[in-house]
């Protein structure tokens, strides 16, 4: 009878810690399911690979990890942004190396004779015209010579959509005539006038900028008259658009 005894305790025991084997399972599963939820939170080979280990070490076995259908779903939404981005910037490269062609073509005596330069930097596309092209000696007037050849670049930059920064320099001489008391006002009024002319040419008002800078931007010297004459001139910059 003792021994019956002992037999009932042995299986209420056992019958008592069946939960424990029910708890196992819950958690084993409890575990599976959030790697699941980290695993697909970005979807790429490598996190579907640690998906694809853990299921395989949970239930036993690892299944075949399937190839990615398409290279955009492999790819973060960085770097998708990454490559519109690069794709924009090459499209711009392009719209302004055909527009430095196209002003380096219409302007091409002026060019030959270095009374223009077209350059394209990081900024955009810059046209330098010597001052004499455009204007008497310090004078803010421009002749008709000088209205024939801006309305050329206007007629280029009338249909573009870039901003455009027009910016008269001077020589460090100090000016002495009664319209201009610097020359301060010289360069502002010289790039102001560019300005309306390009107006008048069809070049919307809201694109355009007028900025003086005097005589603290030269690209010579100022020692001799020829250093000089390269630092009085207008530069017309169609800017680069900001991507």
């Amino acid at each position: 009878m003792a021994r019956k005894r002992y037999d009932d305790e042995d299986h209420t025991r056992e019958s008592h810690e069946r939960w424990l084997i029910s708890y196992a399972d819950f958690i084993t599963l409890l575990f599976a399911f959030f790697v699941v939820m980290y695993a697909i939170s970005v979807v790429n080979t490598g996190k579907y690979k640690v998906l694809s280990d853990a299921l395989g070490d949970a239930f036993g076995g690892r299944p075949e990890v399937p190839q990615a259908s398409s290279t955009i779903e492999q790819l973060p939404l960085t770097n998708l942004i990454a490559r519109k981005r690069a794709e924009a910037m090459r499209r711009e490269r392009e719209r302004l190396n055909t527009l430095a062609r196209e002003l380096n073509a219409s302007l091409a005596p002026l060019v030959k004779n270095g009374q223009v330069r077209v350059t394209q930097t990081g900024r955009g596309v810059t046209v330098e015209i010597n001052a004499k092209v455009l204007f008497e000696e310090g004078q803010a007037a421009l002749g008709t010579e000088a209205r024939a050849t801006l309305g050329t670049v206007a007629s280029l930059l009338k249909n573009d959509a870039h901003a455009i920064q027009v910016e008269g320099h001077t020589d460090n001489v100090p000016i002495a005539n009664p319209a201009f008391a610097s020359n301060w006002e010289l360069s502002s009024v010289r790039a102001s006038s560019v300005v309306r002319l390009f107006i008048d040419s069809g070049v919307a008002e809201t694109r355009l900028t007028a900025v003086g800078h005097a005589a603290n931007q030269p690209v010579a010297a100022n020692t001799d008259e020829a250093g000089r004459a390269r630092n009085r001139r207008v530069a017309v910059t169609i800017l680069a658009s900001a991507q």
